[in-house]
């Protein structure tokens, strides 16, 4: 334990952490605490302001929630104060300016909200304020430019407006000025350039326009990182930056600057990074490249990025002067560079990433590439290259990444590119290779992210054998002149989500191997030559979002279940004249029934004309006696039904619900609540496998509950809701009265199940885009509810994670409409029961005794629902509502967003690397240098943007709709049609950049879009 020394039998003065006044006369009094990374939690307490001798208060990198305590403010000696990386809320105390010797105040990497106090400026002391990575708003306090002793200025990753004061030019101690991600905008001052003692200065992502001044590199002579992307700056680069020896990182990407780099660079001995892309810089004519002779003097470069710019002309040789020992990544693409790629590439043998997409090269794959061994991302697509592909690139052993798409190549595709054996992405597409498929490409068990062979002129059958390819994500082999059958192979690659094979010559039938994917998304065969029938097991795959069999001979039944019941993801159309059957949006025709079956048909026939007339006279006396018996005591249960509206449904009996169940039994048993038990079972004359709600007798709320359901569920048809096929009222076997409903049986049952029940150890767990799928689900339900023709809605009331239930095909359907509520347009209301919703779940207003189900609490129980999906957290959690916890689940969300997603979000949903992995992105790990750092909730637009900056917009933007829609007033929450509309966008967004790979959406299109 940490804290173990904490106890009485060592003197405080020797707990770990403490330490005492080494002042014989104060030998007791507490001067420091350091308990920095110790994976501390809760609040910290208000008593921390008794210790009044405290010179140093450093808690860095726990757990600690809830407010800063104001009686931080006691500590009147206190010199430095660091509680960064924290879970700490609500606004910077003000009374901490009361501590007028803090020299250190490094609040950063929390969840402070607010404006930033301008009383701080009156602590003429401060050496260093930190404040980023928070939710602060407003404007930039004037009053910190009289902190004449400050030296490091840090409030990037917040909600900053507004322009930077005019008096910050007087902070002429000042080293460090990070500002970087707000919404800060306008002029730079002047007066900010002039500050000679500034080191570094990042305004990355903000809105800031205007032009640099040309003397920079004079007034900034000890400059040694400027960093300025994602702003409107516009003009010239200025030359005068050569003055600034030191300077070690320049970063320029994303603004609007014009004219030529400077020549004089080289001047720069430090410079480790220069980034200048996206911008518009270079004439297209020659002599934009100049700038690279002069780097060759820069023997700390390892990364130049002049990408997405106007450079023109051809890249000169000097790229063999630029440093062996240091230079690593290259980034041409995007410019209009003509001629042969450069051969002095071949000299920094360091090089791992080299990228001159869509350029104007010609000529071929120069063979050195293969011997700079350190490659490990290859992008030459989009150009004009030609020639042979060069068996070299086998000698890559470090290589990730090859694309060579869209181009003129010609010939064969090399075996020999199968021993860079950590391939994980290998794109040829669009070119004119041709020849067979090398069986070796096959064998490369690191291809994961792509394999795409597609639009080129590839012939013969594909390779048989044993595929390696179980880890690949996406294949694409279309457009080709492929023949022969479809190897079954495919259905040992067993992460397959994306699978293209039009536009071939594909023969023999469609593989039933294919349905061993269990995981595929989007599959298309069209435009092939495939024959016999649709093999039966494709229905079973559950992830299956879009099926492509069209223009093929495919004949025989088509199946119903799964993706073949929604054909707006299906398409079978197109020269598959001999389908039969299917669901009847398909139009297609009937199957005929085989000589056999029609035999059997009429023998029953034949039979039926004998027996049924003697029978008939026999039943009539029975029944007439039994009818009179019973007529008394079933009327008024039958009467109940049909005032209910459904008299109109083929009602079944006790017997039948005896025999479907086996008696009722236990082990059919699938839940139960207030109202009854729900039981499973199969029907007899149907051989439908039901859910079978048993109501419970001799309770009004039961009654109430009944009359609810059914008035919510007689005249509903939606896909997204529980279908009620029967019902029964009727005596059981002792003469007492029977009521029960039956449903749709829903066989992956309900999503509280999936979310809460499955432990860690293999068992199934919901993946983001069943998430996203399901969550759009039952806002479709919703709306559909909300906005019914005739003049009527339905209020839910009680919609929870155990009312949303999921069929086999992971489709989620809205049940249990107990407390179900009807609102007409007019406003009138008619209330089934007086208790709305459950704890957690129903808003603030439904606690309110004159408050009726509503819209906006059908909403707001909605969000609530939506967080627990993501967060795997109920919102009755010990860990919300008690001492030292959040308030509500909202209002943890809601604090961890959107820089700190991953605090909140479900383990199951990403990986532990993951999560490093954004918070190296995220924050600064240098805690004394550097500049502070975050992930906003901005849609990553670059096409080098990672998988893992696409998935945190799509968790943020997920949350904050939920959090929107449980907000605190019924006013504020929004509209479930915009819900439904906002996710949607959503999933296809995670859709398209979160599974598929990179550079799909820059290759030709391969499958319409679903939702279209």
């Amino acid at each position: 334990m940490v804290l173990s020394s904490w106890n009485d039998s060592v003197h405080f003065c020797s707990w770990f952490g403490v330490t005492c006044h080494p002042d014989d006369s104060n030998p007791s009094r507490v001067m420091s605490l350091a308990l920095n990374r110790q994976r501390l939690v809760g609040t910290l307490s208000p008593y921390i302001g008794n210790l009044t001798s405290l010179q140093g208060l450093s808690l860095l990198d726990n757990s600690f929630r809830g407010e800063i305590p104001q009686e931080l403010g006691n500590l009147l000696l206190l010199r430095h104060l660091n509680l960064s990386a924290n879970y700490f809320t609500g606004e910077i105390p003000l009374n901490l300016t009361r501590c007028f010797r803090l020299s250190f105040l490094l609040l950063e990497r929390n969840n402070l909200t607010g404006p930033i106090p301008p009383e701080i400026g009156t602590l003429y002391k401060i050496q260093y304020l930190r404040l980023g990575t928070n939710k602060l708003t407003g404007q930039l306090p004037p009053s910190l430019g009289n902190l004449s002793m400050l030296i490091d200025f840090g409030v990037a990753y917040n909600g900053l407006v507004g322009s930077i004061p005019e008096r910050y030019g007087q902070l002429s101690s000042l080293k460090m000025f990070i500002v970087g991600v707000n919404q800060l905008s306008g002029v730079v001052p002047e007066s900010l350039f002039n500050l000679s003692s500034l080191n570094m200065m990042t305004l990355t992502m903000n809105q800031f326009q205007g032009t640099l001044p040309q003397d920079i590199g004079f007034t900034l002579p000890n400059l040694q990182m400027f960093a300025i992307s994602s702003n409107a700056f516009t003009g010239n680069i200025p030359a005068s930056f050569c003055n600034a020896s030191g300077l070690q990182m320049l970063n320029m990407n994303r603004n609007h600057f014009q004219g030529r780099l400077p020549d004089c660079l080289g001047n720069l001995p430090a410079l480790g990074e220069l980034d200048a892309a996206a911008n518009n810089l270079g004439s297209n004519s020659t002599g934009d490249f100049a700038f690279l002779k002069s780097l060759a003097n820069c023997s700390q470069l390892t990364r130049v990025g002049v990408a997405e710019n106007n450079l023109g002309g051809q890249v000169p040789d000097f790229l063999a002067n630029l440093s062996a020992s240091t230079f690593k990544q290259l980034f041409l693409g995007v410019n209009q560079a003509t001629g042969f790629i450069p051969a002095g590439l071949q000299n920094l043998l360091r090089l791992t990433d080299l990228d001159l997409t869509t350029n104007l090269f010609t000529g071929p794959i120069p063979s050195f590439l293969g011997k700079l061994p350190n490659l490990q991302r290859v992008g030459l697509a989009g150009n004009q290259l030609s020639g042979q592909v060069p068996s070299s690139i086998g000698n890559l052993t470090q290589l990730f990444e090859l694309d060579i798409s869209f181009n003129e190549l010609q010939g064969n595709l090399p075996a020999d590119i199968s021993r860079a054996q950590k391939l994980v992405l290998l794109d040829v597409s669009s070119n004119k290779l041709d020849g067979m498929v090398p069986p070796e490409i096959m064998q490369l068990a690191t291809l994961s992210k792509l394999l795409n062979l597609s639009w080129t002129s590839f012939t013969g059958n594909l390779p048989g054998g044993a595929w390696k390819l179980q880890s690949l994500t996406s294949l694409d082999l279309s457009h080709n002149n492929f023949t022969g059958e479809i190897p079954a192979e495919i259905g040992g690659c067993k992460g397959l989500v994306y699978l293209y094979l039009q536009s071939n010559s594909f023969t023999g039938k469609i593989p039933e191997a294919l349905a061993s994917l269990a995981g595929i998304e989007q599959m298309d065969l069209s435009h092939n030559r495939l024959t016999g029938t649709i093999p039966l097991p494709l229905q079973n795959i559950h992830s299956l979002q879009y099926l492509n069999l069209s223009f093929n001979d495919l004949g025989g039944e088509v199946p119903t279940g799964g993706i073949f019941s929604n054909t707006s993801i299906l398409s079978l159309g197109g020269a598959n004249a001999m389908l039969c059957g299917g669901v009847s949006q398909l139009h297609l025709p009937k199957c005929r029934v085989t000589q056999k079956n029609n035999t059997r048909k009429s023998l029953k026939v034949k039979l039926s004309i004998i027996l049924v007339p003697s029978l008939f006279l026999s039943l009539l006396v029975v029944l007439g006696i039994f009818f009179y018996y019973m007529s008394s005591r079933r009327s008024n249960k039958q009467k109940v039904f049909d005032d209910l509206g459904l008299g109109k449904l083929a009602a079944v009996s006790y017997k039948d619900l005896h025999q479907a169940t086996n008696g009722f039994s236990a082990a059919n048993s699938i839940g139960s609540g207030g109202f009854g038990i729900v039981f499973k079972g199969v029907l007899e004359h149907t051989e439908t496998l039901v859910a079978i709600k048993v109501l419970r007798n001799g309770d009004k709320k039961v009654d109430k509950s009944l009359k609810a359901e059914c008035n919510a569920l007689r005249n509903v048809r939606h896909r997204n809701l529980v279908r009620l096929i029967t019902y029964c009222s009727s005596l059981d076997y002792k003469g007492n009265n029977f009521n029960a409903l039956v449903y749709q049986f829903m066989e992956n049952g309900s999503l509280e199940k999936w979310l809460h029940h499955f432990d860690d150890d293999g068992n199934p767990n919901l993946s983001m885009i069943q998430r996203l799928n399901i969550a759009l689900d039952v806002a479709t339900a919703l709306h559909y509810l909300h906005e019914l023709n005739g003049g009527v809605s339905i209020i839910h009331c009680d919609l929870k994670p155990s009312n949303v239930l999921l069929d086999a095909d992971m489709v989620a359907h809205v049940s249990d409409f107990g407390l179900a509520m009807l609102l007409s347009t007019e406003g009138s209301k008619t209330s089934s029961l007086g208790v709305k919703g459950t704890i957690g779940y129903a808003p603030p207003e439904y606690g309110m005794s004159a408050t009726n189900g509503t819209k906006e609490g059908d909403v707001y129980s909605y969000g609530i629902l939506v967080l627990e999906m993501l967060s795997g957290k109920r919102p009755t959690d010990e860990l919300f509502g008690g001492d030292g916890g959040w308030l509500s689940l909202r209002d943890a969300v809601n604090a961890a967003l959107p820089n700190d997603v991953y605090s909140v979000l479900d383990p199951k949903l990403y990986s532990p690397e993951d999560r490093d992995a954004a918070e190296a992105e995220g924050r600064d790990e240098n805690e004394e240098e550097g500049e502070e750092g975050g992930t906003g909730n901005v849609m990553p637009t670059t096409r080098r943007t990672t998988a893992l900056q696409h998935r945190n917009y799509c968790f943020v933007s997920v949350l904050e709709i939920a959090v929107a829609c449980a907000a605190e007033s019924p006013r504020e929450r929004m509209k479930i049609d915009e819900v439904a509309r906002k996710l949607l966008s959503v999933r296809d967004y995670f859709q398209a950049n979160c599974i598929t790979s990179g550079r799909a959406s820059q290759q030709p299109s391969r499958v319409r879009n679903p939702n279209n």
